[in-house]
Parts: structure tokens; sequence; C-alpha cells
């Protein structure tokens, strides 16, 4: 006995160890091979992909018999049972259409997107494969409905149905559940930090709002990323891209863009993956000259304020200049300061490119543990990222935003049904500053601003009494002032700018300090697995934001602000069979969300959608969203040069003060020589700024308009949506039209607030207005106007030709808002009334080689914003790709070009003008 039981455990060692292998391949109809097909033992969570050439092999440690899947986006899903060890199976799989693709976002379950309650737009592996784009996130511009404004090379901000500036807090960037929105600025920076194209899975897209299950800030849509999993998606992977931009102000400069994936599954236990990507480039440079505030206006104003000329913010009324004691002292006889004229003139300013390099940069790495402890599907995972870069963001002022660095980790458990997640998010501005008070900071570190508007108006009144016209005195003053000026590239200049961009107190520096950080958790169960008469979901989340800027963009100079919200929410889901040809599917869901300062809001979502043949869907839905105020909204204490950014939370508003000089004419008032005055006066001591410029043009104090807005509250929308889907043979159409209604609209209104006096005493504070000794705001604030907005989109696609794909969509956008009522209130529309895009391309004209053809047009629009407010005219844009498949080196090549046609065109009023871009790349085993 003791000779047979080694034998024996040896034995059963053997068996309890014994290993089922089946090999083969998945093809389409074509008989062509499907890279990255998925491969999975039904009824687990075991599996595989195929390499590049359709292969793979499988082993488990179940025995045969059991049933083997195949799947692959854009194809129909395949089955196939294995019966024995070392069996060889061959998976044909049938193109499928658009429709058939599933998606998770709209619902927070697999679903077709055929059957979706609400328009969904998809972007998956075959999109970004194909996309003529530069990467994968320029790719979503092509998109039905969607805009994509473009701040820099680096940083493009994602909008759908209007009112987007570049700072979109209403629209959230889901990166595999993580929130990709900055805890400083509170909104995305594009893809600047994000994901890296080796290991995109697919994007998602729900336009419209989405704060029934996601929150608040999915106000207007969300943008949702998912990562491939290293347990189905192993090996390496690696993108090589380069090529160059070209642009008549920056001229033609090299662009390179590298990235690679590793991932590994050690056993059904324990997989990992490591992402690294690199991009460098030369931005888009912004070198308009256009007057901002004098249309038509140029260099030769006197009051000149360019777009993109900065330092020129500084003005001054050469009356103030005049009756400074310190001016009329200087004169040989005091009545000469009777020739100075009432007007404003401005500093002669820098203009942008001499304050910054352009620089385009963007380095990211990520990482996951990913643990299966019973080799099912319920999954342990960390996940770490972090990213830097440079790139040029236009808020307020135009920002060059260097060395930023953001990173994120989360812990994450989950199965099919439920998650559990919780993660933190943080960043540091690097060496980030604002180029406007970098400009404005030069200029006053070379010769103080009384110094200079004293030369000014000293010369000007010489060459008055010597003769000179009006406007040879204005030559002659600026002449005198600019004396010495320090000149870009001087050793002066850069000592000053130098000196600028390294201090982050704002009345002498520029530098854009902060290290934000928020703390998110949330989690999800369905119940469908334990209740058979619907889907069940219920869920929640909980934040808590710490803002530390050091004063350079909140009130928290003396330390951190700390706030948090909550929001809990539930979701029923039914789908009945009313005969073999018609099903409905109706679901509601409700969310109920809670801020410290605000009470708090149910926001509720129904829906139905009803089936017909398989072929044609008929969908509907009522929904509320809700956004509470940004963390902007409510604790910036931000000074803008024209205006002073002050917060609306409570405690916010003395938080913000500064001491004001009081002119000669308010002192004679008896006026002490100084005022101090905190933000509150923003709120409750102001009149409009239309009716203040309305003062000053005519005299009249009747015009004057007590404005005192109100603290801001959260935003509400109610918003109704109809669609259909359906396949015709081989043409497949999608439209939607939806209605949005808000109340309580949150935006920004500027206001005027006298250093004394009281808003709307009909005289002490008019004599300030007069005197100059005011001060502008723009407040955080609700309309009290009704905003609507209203629109349609139509998507279609077929084959043509035979195997080529053509498709072609249209977009309709409407604001519905009285401007004229309400000059004050900027709504921020900043969408086209008219969108056109159309795709034609065939990934196999022959064996390996395909090509497509993007095309956009945008009809001109509006574009407001505190930068700067203006026309953005219409453009065409022509966006094309061949590719090559070398199967025997696992590879892809690709030629391309972004903008073929050349013309140069923007998106957004103050931002460099968009170039072409020609490259190529080499994409090598990515699946």
């Amino acid at each position: 006995m003791k000779t047979i039981l080694p034998y024996l455990m040896l034995l059963f060692c053997g068996l309890s160890f014994s290993q089922t292998t089946i090999t083969g391949s998945v093809v389409d109809d074509n008989s062509q091979p499907i890279p990255g097909a998925n491969i999975i033992i039904v009824g687990t969570s075991t599996g595989t992909v195929t390499d590049f050439d359709g292969n793979f092999s499988l082993t488990t440690n179940l025995n045969p018999p059991f049933t083997l899947q195949a799947s692959s986006i854009g194809f129909e899903t395949v089955t196939e049972e294995a019966t024995s060890n070392n069996q060889k199976i061959n998976f044909v799989l049938t193109e499928g259409t658009s429709l058939d693709e599933v998606v998770i976002s709209a619902s927070r379950t697999p679903e077709r997107i055929f059957e979706s309650p609400v328009t969904v737009e998809r972007f998956g592996l075959k999109e970004i494969k194909n996309t003529a784009s530069a990467d994968f996130y320029d790719g979503l511009e092509n998109l039905k409905g969607v805009d994509v404004n473009t701040n820099s090379l680096t940083f493009k901000s994602v909008n759908t149905r209007g009112f987007a500036t570049f700072a979109n807090n209403r629209f959230m960037q889901l990166v595999d559940g993580m929130d990709n929105s900055t805890p400083a600025l509170n909104f995305p920076i594009g893809n600047l930090v994000g994901m890296t194209e080796t290991d995109v899975l697919s994007v998602e897209l729900l336009p419209g709002a989405s704060s029934a299950l996601y929150g608040a800030n999915a106000f207007n849509g969300i943008l949702f990323m998912r990562s491939k999993n290293p347990f189905d998606h192993q090996g390496i992977s690696a993108s090589l891209k380069g090529g160059v931009t070209s642009q008549e102000a920056a001229g033609d400069n090299q662009y390179v863009d590298y990235s690679i994936r590793v991932a590994h599954k050690f056993s059904d236990k324990f997989a990992v993956k490591v992402n690294f990507g690199y991009l460098k480039g030369t931005d888009w440079a912004a070198n308009s000259v256009v007057d901002k505030t004098n249309i038509g206006g140029t260099r030769a104003n006197i009051d000149y304020d360019g777009l993109n000329v900065y330092g020129d913010e500084v003005i001054s009324n050469l009356k103030a200049v005049k009756e400074s004691p310190d001016f009329l002292a200087q004169l040989p006889n005091p009545a000469l300061a009777n020739l100075v004229p009432d007007v404003e003139v401005t500093r002669t300013g820098y203009d942008e490119g001499d304050l910054t390099d352009y620089n385009a940069r963007s380095i990211k790495s990520d990482w996951g543990l990913y643990f299966r402890p019973w080799e099912n599907d319920f999954e342990i995972s960390y996940v770490g990222k972090v990213g830097t870069g440079s790139t040029i963001y236009q808020g307020t002022n135009r920002y060059n935003i260097d060395n930023f660095f953001q990173q994120q980790h989360k812990l994450e458990i989950r199965n099919d049904n439920f998650f559990l997640r919780g993660y933190v998010v943080a960043d540091k501005a690097g060496d980030s500053y604002d180029m406007v008070f970098t400009g404005i900071n030069i200029l006053n570190d070379w010769k103080d601003h009384n110094t200079w508007f004293g030369e000014y108006t000293g010369a000007y009144i010489a060459a008055t009494l010597g003769g000179a016209t009006d406007a040879q005195a204005h030559a002659a003053g600026r002449a005198t002032a600019e004396t010495g000026r320090y000149e870009p590239g001087s050793p002066g200049f850069v000592a000053a700018f130098n000196k600028s961009i390294n201090d982050p107190d704002l009345t002498t520096g520029s530098k854009f300090q902060d290290a934000s950080k928020y703390y998110h958790s949330d989690a999800n169960y369905n119940f469908s697995h334990l209740i058979d008469f619907a889907d069940i979901q219920v869920g929640g989340s909980y934040r808590k934001y710490s803002l530390n800027s050091s004063g350079t963009i909140y009130t928290d100079l003396d330390g951190t602000i700390d706030y948090s919200e909550f929001g809990i929410y539930t979701q029923i889901q039914k789908s009945l069979e009313l005969n073999e040809s018609l099903e409905l599917k109706l679901t509601g869901s409700i969310r109920y969300d809670k801020s410290e300062f605000f009470d708090g809001f149910l926001s509720p979502r129904i829906s139905a959608g009803l089936t017909v043949n398989r072929n044609h869907n008929i969908r509907a839905s009522v929904q509320t969203g809700f956004r509470n105020p940004t963390t902007q909204d409510l604790f910036i204490g931000l000074d803008a040069g024209r205006a002073v950014l002050v917060g609306a939370a409570p405690d916010n508003l003395d938080r913000w003060s500064r001491t004001h000089d009081i002119s000669p004419a308010g002192q004679l008032l008896g006026q002490p020589a100084t005022i101090s005055q905190t933000g509150a006066a923003a709120y409750n001591n102001s009149y409009t700024a239309s009716s203040a410029l309305e003062l000053a043009a005519t005299g009249n104090p009747a015009v004057l308009e007590v404005s005192n807005p109100s603290l801001v509250k959260p935003e509400q929308v109610s918003s109704a949506e109809v669609g259909y889907r359906g396949k015709f043979s081989k043409v497949i159409v999608d439209l939607s039209v939806y209605y949005n209604s808000y109340k309580d609209f949150i935006s920004q209104e500027v206001v005027v607030s006298p250093l004394y006096g009281t808003a709307g005493d009909g005289g002490l504070s008019v004599l300030a207005l007069a005197n100059g000794d005011s001060q502008a705001f723009s407040t955080y604030t609700n309309a009290e106007a009704d905003v609507n907005s209203y629109g349609a989109s139509i998507g279609i696609s077929t084959k043509v030709l035979g195997d080529f794909d053509l498709g072609g969509s249209y977009t309709y956008a409407k604001l519905d808002f009285d401007r004229v009522k309400f000059p004050d209130f900027t709504t921020n529309f900043n969408t086209p009334e008219h969108k056109f895009k159309a795709s034609f391309g065939n990934t196999e004209v022959f064996k390996n080689f395909g090509f497509n053809i993007n095309y956009r047009f945008s009809d001109d629009y509006y574009w407001e914003a505190t930068f700067g407010n203006g026309i953005v005219p219409e453009f065409h844009v022509l966006d094309a790709q061949i590719n090559l498949r070398v199967p025997s080196f696992k590879s892809t090549f690709k030629v391309g070009a972004t903008n073929l046609l050349g013309d140069e065109y923007f998106t957004a009023y103050g931002t460099g003008n968009i170039g072409s871009m020609y490259y190529a790349s080499w994409t090598i085993n990515n699946l």
C-alpha cells in the first residue's frame, strides 16, 4: 500500500489538472480573417481573442462537451459545440449592421443600439481603425450630432446639443467609469491625459440630459470610453505615427504620436496591463489682431484691444490722468490740463506669439492589476493613471497649460451584476500661466501704468500746443510713452517674462497654481438574475471636492475649500412581447441628488421603445435633468482684467476683497483716498453693464438699471425626445428630434458696482460711475429669461457598388432666447444651426487594402464666451486615409491627411486657425 499510494496521488493530481485545448479560426463571409474576435466558453468568463491572422487557441480545465461563442463588433454572434480535446473549430461570422452593436451607457446594462431607449452614438474598433483623423479622439468629430471645438492641437472639447465653451462642465467624460474632468477646472481637457489609442475598446456617446443615471455633470450628455481588459486582450501592441502640421501662422512643423500596450494573463485568476503614450507637435498659433471692443478697429485705435494681443487690456481715461495731483504738479500751468480730451486709451500690448512657444505635448501612462479569485466573472482591479502635457486653454483669458499633471487611482470590485468603485483624481498646474496677465505684467515691470499714461498725456499736451492734430497728438503721446519698451526676446523682456510666470499673485504675476483633487465612489447592482418580471437596478454615488489653488483661481488663499455631494438612483426596465412582430420595451428611472449647499433634486426619466419586425424601432423619452453649480460657479475669485469673476457661494462673497484708489473727483465728494470692496458688492450693489455703458455714452442717469443678481442655484432641464431606427434592405436610418426647456439657467452676468453710493440712489452711485470709481464683475447667477432649445438629427448609411460604405448625417440645432431683452446674459449656445457630415470607404477594396474619406460642413454661428464674442464662419473639411494590412508582420500601415483642402478654419472665436495635418502610421498587433 505504501508503494502504491504515491502513484495514486500522482494520478489524482494528473486528473484534477487535466486540460482541454481547442484551436481554430474566425473569418468573415468573404473568408477574410477577423483579428481581435472574442472567443468565450458560454456560461463562464474563460476566453481568448483571435490573433492578427484570425487564429485562436483556448485552453480550459473544463471537460467537453461545452459551447464556444465567437463575436466581433459589426458581426453577428455565432456558437459552436466543442465535443473533444484538441478539436479544431472554424467560425464564419456574417457582417451585421451598426444597429446590432451592443452598448451599455444608455441603461447601464448591455443592450443592442437598436433597442436603446435613447439616442446613442458608438465608435468601435472598426471605426477607430478606419478613421481618417489623426487619432481616435479626433475621429469623434464625424459622429452624428457631435460638436468638437478645437482649443489647441492636444485639447479638444466634445459636446452635443449646444451650450458649450471650452470650460464644458455640462458634459461628462468617463474612462472605465472614472470621471476625466480636472479638479482645478471642473471639466475634461480633452484626451490630454486620457487614453492611448492602442488600449481603446469602444467609445459611446449619449447626447442630451443623462442625469437620471449619471448625475449632475451629465447634463448635456456623456462620453463613455472603455479600455481593453487584459484577460480578453493580451500581447504587445504599438502605434507609431509621424507627420507634419501645416498652418499659415506657424508654418510646417513635425508631429509624432507613439503608443504601446503590454498585457498578459498569467492565469485565469491574474492579469496585468501597462500603457504608455507620447505626443509632440506645434500648436495652432493664434494671431488674430481683430479689435475685440471696436468692430472694424485696427491697431491705430487709441483704445485698441486686439483679440490675440495681451497687455492692451490695460485701459485708462485720460480725464483721470489730468485730475491726478501728481500729474498736475508736473505741468508749468495747471490750466494746460484742460487740453486733455475725455477719451479712453489702452497700452500697447504683446502678440500671443511673443508669450508662448506653442509646444504641444502629451505624455501619459496607465497600469492595471486584475484579479479573478474564482476564475469567473467576479473581478477585483486596481488602475492607476498619470499624465502630463502642454497645451493652450482658452477660458476667461488664454492660458499656456505647461507641464500640467493629473493622476487617477481606482479600486473596483465587479461582476456581471454589480460594481463598486472608488477613485481619486488629483492635478497640479505645473508651469502653467495666464498669457493675458503675462503681457500686462511685462508692461508694468518695464514702466508702471501710472507713469506710462502720465507720459502719454504730457506728450499729447505738448504736441497739441505745437499745432498737431488730435490724431497726431495721440501718436506723439504713444511714441513718447513707448520709449524704452521691452522688445520680445530682449534681456529685459525675458527677465520680466520669467518673473511674471513664476509669480502666482495676479497683481504682479501670472502663474496658474493649483493642486486640487476630488474623491469619488459609486456603486450599482442589477437584480435581473434574481427577479424575473423586470430588470431592476439601484445605485448611488458620492463625491468630495478639495480645492487648492492658493488663491490663484479660487478664494482659497487661507486654505483648501472642501465640500461634497451625493446621489442615489433606481431603474426598472421591462420588455413585453405583444405578438410575434411587436415588442415593447419600457424603462423608468429616477435619481435623487444633494449638494451640501442646495436642496435635493429628483431627476426622473421615462422611455418606451417599440420594435416592429426586428427591423424598425420607434422610441420616445421624457426626462428631467439638473446641474449643480460648478466649483467655479461657487468659489472662483479671479481678476480677469476687464472684470473680476466672483463665485456665488454665500460664504464666498466676502472671501474676495480689494482696496481701490479713489479718483480726485471722488475725494472732492468727501470720499476717502482708498476704499475696500468685497465680492458681495457684485450681488447686492451693482448696475447692469449695458446700462453703465449707455450712461457713459449719453450721460443720462435715467438709463441706469440696477442689477443685484441672485446667488446661483441648481439649473434644471425638461427634455422630450422621439426617435426612429430602422433597416430597409441595405439602408440603415437613425432619426431623433428633441426639445429642451431650461429653468434657472446658469450663466454669467456682467455688472458694474460703484465704489461709493448705493445702486439706484440716483446720485452718489451715479457720480462714482461717472468718475470711474467702479469695479466690473462677472457674476454667476440664474437667468430670469426663458431659455429653450430644440433640434433634430438624421443619419443614413448603406452599402454601394458592392462593399463600399456610404454614410451621411444632418444635424439641426436652434436656441430660443430673447437676446434683445436680456443683453447682459450670455447663454454660450455656441453651436451651428446646420451641420452635415458624410463618409465613404471600403475596408477591402482589394485584399488587405482599404480607404476612408470623411467630409464635414458647419454653418456659421455666433460664439460667446468670457474671452470674447464673435462670428465663427462656415467651414468645409475633408479628411482622407488609405491603409494596408500586412498579416505576415501583424501590421497595418496608414497614410492620411486632415483638412486636405487646406482651407484654414476655427471652431471658436479667439483660437488659432486649424491648418492641415499629414501623417503616416504603423500599427502593430493592435487587436
